[in-house]
């Protein structure tokens, strides 16, 4: 018999995968982000947020849009890696609110405190990482356990971007080190699965002599 792929599931088709509610949320909030960012950039609109306007965008997109994204091709792709069945409904329920909880904790940080907001936001990617974690090491899928150090930065860049814009006034070392984690985790996914899907046309193509395999060098 194969193996299931899905748990028996009768709720909403969005919670009934990661990508379905992450891609949806992040698309459509990285663009009301930048509908509010302008309005906000020209002194025209208050968002009630601890952070300066431009910091309050570069949060966003990278601490904010780019975790959903993230969280939904893990999501995805750690029961493909593991073989184990993958998150869904309440539990993907309780992901999806807790990053929604996030962005208007940010957006409502001056009326809530910068310590309230900072705690509420960076809960999501750590629990993100635990609950990726918690799978990679269940399914004994070790030689993915490297992907939870960029999520593990990422989430330490975003708590040290509140401390950094409050102490300072804006970020800069915070908002790098979340250039840089994402750059890690896109380069470490990407650079797998696309010589992959390189990799398997060569294959069917035959064309003769095949590129080398990813491996430690790499």
């Amino acid at each position: 018999m194969g193996i299931p792929r899905l748990r028996a599931y009768s709720g909403p088709a969005i919670l009934s995968y990661g990508f379905r509610p992450f891609f949806f949320l992040g698309a459509l909030h990285a663009g009301l982000s930048v509908m509010l960012w302008l309005p906000m950039y020209a002194g025209e609109l208050d968002a009630h947020s601890a952070f300066v306007p431009v910091d309050w965008h570069v949060h966003e997109m990278l601490f904010g849009y780019l975790p959903a994204i993230a969280t939904g091709f893990l999501l995805t792709a750690i029961p493909n890696w593991t073989g184990r069945l993958p998150v869904q409904g309440p539990p993907l329920l309780a992901l999806v609110i807790l990053w929604i909880a996030g962005r208007a904790a940010v957006f409502f940080s001056a009326n809530i405190g910068w310590e309230a907001a900072a705690v509420i936001d960076v809960a999501f990617l750590l629990a993100v990482t635990a609950a990726a974690a918690r799978e990679i090491v269940v399914g004994r899928n070790w030689r993915n356990l490297k992907v939870l150090l960029p999520l593990a930065v990422l989430a330490c860049a975003n708590g040290a971007f509140h401390v950094e814009a409050h102490l300072q006034g804006t970020s800069d070392i915070s908002r790098r080190l979340g250039i840089a984690a994402a750059i890690i985790l896109i380069s470490l996914i990407g650079g797998r699965i696309i010589p992959s899907f390189t990799r398997n046309w060569l294959v069917r193509e035959n064309p003769g002599r095949l590129p080398a395999p990813f491996d430690r060098f790499d």
